[in-house]
């Protein structure tokens, strides 16, 4: 009888001992350090062991850091909730922001990015055909390279290379190499680098302010506590590990829009006239036919008035090269009212939604003699104090 105790005691004994490493584990909080690789020297410099006793010793329960500069890993993590707290350029806090996150700050003040090209290149329509520099896909640089090409109605499949690398700094050297025309840089890079290269490069697009530095954002179910002590230890005390202080806190316009880069639609859209929402109130007057492309909820909840509902489903690419076979616009055929002769005019939810750019493309290639869009959207029509219905 005792030797089949033994077995008994020891197995409780080891489900009590995983039990309690478990919760162990459980009660544990993830950190994490993302770098641009432009930032590698000010990752490096942080101290993993005292920032995590620091950020242990605020959140009042044990806190794991690491560091990654692999970016496409990082921005997966931000979307599946994979830490606790991110501490990385203005993307990461952007994504992280739209899923449950909140804002602590940044570490310095916002940034503006510069597309420059070769000085033979006159504007960025130019850049079609020509050979981009940046570094890896996931990285800030490249966010803006897409977005600032995207509002000039040029896409990466219009380029003859994107080279990606680890360093952005290199794309300015690649350029008075030879070996690319184009890069992405920050301002105060440029200004620096310019003025000791006169002649070679020249100011294709400028982007709007971006959050600087880190930017570091916490899961918004931890303790209200918790969020503010660590809060108050970015601010205060984070600098004995190297990490600098979060100084400022940029406007949640400023994430917004970085979340949205590369997902803009263009400014033009060729075959189609894009127009303003006091001129798609003068065509609707003049017999034209607005189509409203979002979603039927949508549509019910807020609408432009005279709209009618026809909407466009989207599973292809928010980019000017977009496959529309991928996508379902079949409510367009089911709309009566629709003469391809006549005025139509697309709209959806502002600059950032891709459906009226699609599908006024979509209605031009369908033979639709007229076709208007109304890039602006409700949101721009509602600014504007034009009438709405619905809801």
């Amino acid at each position: 009888m005792n030797t089949n105790r033994k077995p008994t005691g020891g197995k409780w004994g080891v489900l009590l001992f995983l039990w309690l490493s478990s919760s162990a584990v459980q009660a544990q909080l993830t950190a994490i350090v993302a770098a641009e690789p432009t930032a590698r020297k000010a990752a490096h410099s942080i101290l993993r062991t005292s920032a995590e006793s620091g950020l242990s010793k605020a959140a009042g329960q044990t806190v794991a850091l690491t560091t990654s500069d692999e970016l496409a890993d990082v921005m997966r993590a931000t979307r599946s909730a994979g830490y606790d707290i991110f501490i990385g350029p203005a993307q990461v806090a952007a994504s992280a922001l739209q899923r449950g996150y909140e804002l602590v700050g940044a570490t310095h003040k916002s940034d503006r990015y510069l597309l420059v090209g070769l000085q033979q290149i006159a504007a960025v329509p130019a850049m079609k055909g020509r050979r981009l520099y940046l570094p890896q896909q996931d990285s800030l640089y490249t966010y803006m390279a897409r977005g600032m090409l995207n509002e000039a109605g040029l896409s990466f499949q219009d380029l003859r290379a994107v080279q990606y690398e680890k360093f952005p700094q290199a794309g300015l050297t690649a350029l008075t190499l030879g070996t690319a025309d184009a890069t992405v840089v920050r301002e105060d890079d440029w200004a620096e680098w310019s003025a000791a290269h006169p002649g070679i490069a020249r100011v294709l697009a400028t982007s709007q302010p971006v959050p600087g530095g880190f930017s570091i954002v916490v899961k918004k179910d931890l303790s209200a506590d918790a969020r503010n002590k660590l809060a108050q230890w970015f601010s205060a005390s984070s600098s004995a590990s190297g990490l600098p202080p979060v100084s400022v806190r940029p406007e949640a316009v400023e994430y917004r829009r970085v979340a949205e880069l590369g997902l803009f639609t263009p400014t033009s859209l060729p075959g189609v006239n894009r127009i303003t929402a006091r001129e798609a109130q003068n065509l609707q007057a003049q017999g034209a036919t607005l189509v409203d492309t979002r979603t039927e909820k949508e549509f019910k909840a807020k609408r432009i008035r005279g709209a009618v509902f026809a909407a466009y489903v989207e599973k292809s690419l928010k980019d000017v090269a977009f496959n529309a076979a991928q996508d379902d616009f079949q409510a367009l055929d089911k709309l009566q009212s629709l003469d391809k002769a006549k005025p139509v005019i697309f709209a959806c939810n502002g600059a950032e939604c891709w459906k009226s750019y699609k599908a006024a493309k979509v209605a031009a290639a369908k033979g639709f003699k007229s076709v208007y869009w109304l890039r602006g959207g409700l949101p721009e029509w509602d600014e504007t104090g034009l009438p709405t219905e619905g809801g």
